[in-house]
Formats: structure tokens, C-alpha cells, sequence
């Protein structure tokens, strides 16, 4: 083969990377995936090398990973994520425990939805920030009081998701049912959940990342211990390799429970073909 046939054959399949829903090669999509980290690491480490920026806006990547270093061998590290963790996920919890419920209601019966889903829209655009005094007031200053932020920041907008995905699901299935003779709660049990679970999969993996994105929010107020509370001290101090040290392992946290989540779903279902 000649040299202008072998670049005739490469061009569609360079082409072939950026059309539309087009499935690309495994190893391609996960060096996609590092390529743009990398790049943001090494345009950091050039700007801080080169003292274009003052140590105490922007540290340099080695002085945050001797931060995180210092933070897990103190055992500070560990504790502070425990906290947090334990109040993300009992917070994230017992939003999903109601929020799922109400949201399979609305998205099934018409008078639910509107009895509920304008309140529930109206709550939802409140800013936490605002309410924390009145959590204050009704929690005390304890965990109960982070995890109710926590919880209020996640239940809104996931009961209106799930609403959503149950409404998705194609009528004709429904009509389906019908036909052949399935009540009602036949219909809802058999057909419309198990249809509407990846989608519902799906709204739980996004409000779970939610809900660590609200964490500083709810340790912002007499919290003595959890990766927030380390934040909002460092804060005080201007402990900028502090405040990004403990941002980006948050952000790692969220990032290792959506891989979690995606993984999971993937297995339970596999027939739907999950994101990867």
C-alpha cells in the first residue's frame, strides 16, 4: 500500500473519534479522561515554577501533596474523612429513603404531582446557606444539624428527578399492561419500576455527588472536626495549600462514589446499557 492510501485509510478513522455518539476505542476514552487533568497539572506546576503567582494565592502542586502528606501521617487525614463521609451519607440516605417514595407518587398519579411537586419546586430554589441559622434552632449545633443540611440540600431536587424518570417511562408499555390485564399496582410494580430503576440508578448517583458538594456548607457552622470545618479554619490562616488540599480530596471522595455508583449499575443493569 502506498503512502497516500495508508493516510486515505487513517482519516476516517480519525473522523470517526468526534461523530456524534459514536463509540470510540476503550484505551482512547481513558486517556481522554487523563489527558486533561495532566494538562491542568502541568500548566499549575509552570505557573507556580516560573513565580508568575505568590505561593499564598496559588501553591505549587508539591506543596499541596506535602499538605496532604502531613495530614495522613498526623492521622488527620482519615478522621476528618470518616466525619464527613458518615454525615454525607447518613444525610444522603435519609433524603433517598423519602425522596424516592414521593417521587415514584408524583411521577405516578397525577393528583400527587400536583399537590406536591410546586411546593417541592418552591423549596428547592431556597438557598441552604440561608437556613442554616433555622437548622440551628430545630437540630441544636451537633451532627443532627449537619445532616439536616445535608438532607435538605439533597431531597428537593432528587424527589423532582425521580418524579422525572418515572414519568419517562414509555406509555406504551403502560398500555401494554393494560392489555393484558394488569391492575394497576401490576403496572407500577412490574412495568413501570423496573423500567424507571435506571433512571432512578442514575438521579442517586447524581445527588450523592450533590451532597459532597454541600459538605463545607454544613460543617460551616460549630463543626470541631471534618474535612469542611479543616477548610473553613485554613480560611482564617489564608492556608491556601489547606483550603486546596482539603477541596480536592473532596472532590476525589465524590469522584470514587459516582465510579462506585456507575460500577453497580452497570451490573444490575446491564440490559440498559448504563454508562461506562
Amino acid at each position: 500500500m502506498n503512502p497516500s492510501s495508508e493516510a486515505a485509510a487513517r482519516r476516517p478513522r480519525r473522523r470517526g473519534l468526534l461523530r456524534l455518539r459514536q463509540e470510540i476505542p476503550r484505551p482512547v476514552f481513558i486517556a481522554a479522561g487523563w489527558a486533561v487533568p495532566l494538562v491542568l497539572l502541568l500548566l499549575w506546576w509552570a505557573v507556580t515554577a516560573s513565580g508568575l503567582v505568590q505561593k499564598l494565592f496559588l501553591p505549587s502542586p508539591g506543596a499541596i501533596l506535602a499538605e496532604g502528606w502531613r495530614q495522613l501521617s498526623e492521622g488527620i487525614l482519615l478522621h476528618d474523612a470518616a466525619i464527613s463521609t458518615y454525615r454525607i451519607l447518613l444525610g444522603w440516605s435519609v433524603a433517598t429513603v423519602i425522596a424516592v417514595p414521593v417521587g415514584i407518587l408524583m411521577g405516578t398519579y397525577r393528583l400527587a404531582e400536583g399537590a406536591l411537586e410546586p411546593f417541592i419546586s418552591t423549596v428547592r430554589y431556597m438557598p441552604v446557606v440561608a437556613l442554616i441559622p433555622l437548622t440551628i434552632l430545630w437540630a441544636g449545633i451537633g451532627d443532627a444539624q449537619k445532616i439536616l443540611i445535608l438532607f435538605i440540600a439533597t431531597f428537593f431536587s432528587q424527589a423532582l428527578m425521580v418524579m422525572d424518570n418515572v414519568k419517562g417511562v414509555d406509555g406504551a408499555l403502560i398500555r401494554t399492561g393494560q392489555t393484558l390485564g394488569f391492575t394497576e399496582h401490576e403496572i407500577l410494580r412490574r412495568i413501570v419500576l423496573p423500567a424507571a430503576a435506571p433512571g432512578i440508578w442514575d438521579t442517586l448517583r447524581i445527588t450523592v455527588g450533590w451532597t459532597w458538594t454541600y459538605l463545607v456548607v454544613a460543617e460551616l457552622v460549630a463543626a470541631n472536626e471534618g474535612l469542611g470545618r479543616r477548610i473553613m479554619d485554613a480560611q482564617r490562616y489564608l492556608a491556601t495549600d489547606t483550603i486546596l488540599w482539603g477541596t480536592l480530596f473532596i472532590g476525589i471522595l465524590g469522584l470514587v462514589t459516582d465510579l462506585a455508583f456507575k460500577r453497580v449499575g452497570q451490573r444490575l443493569f446491564r440490559w440498559k446499557g448504563c454508562p461506562k
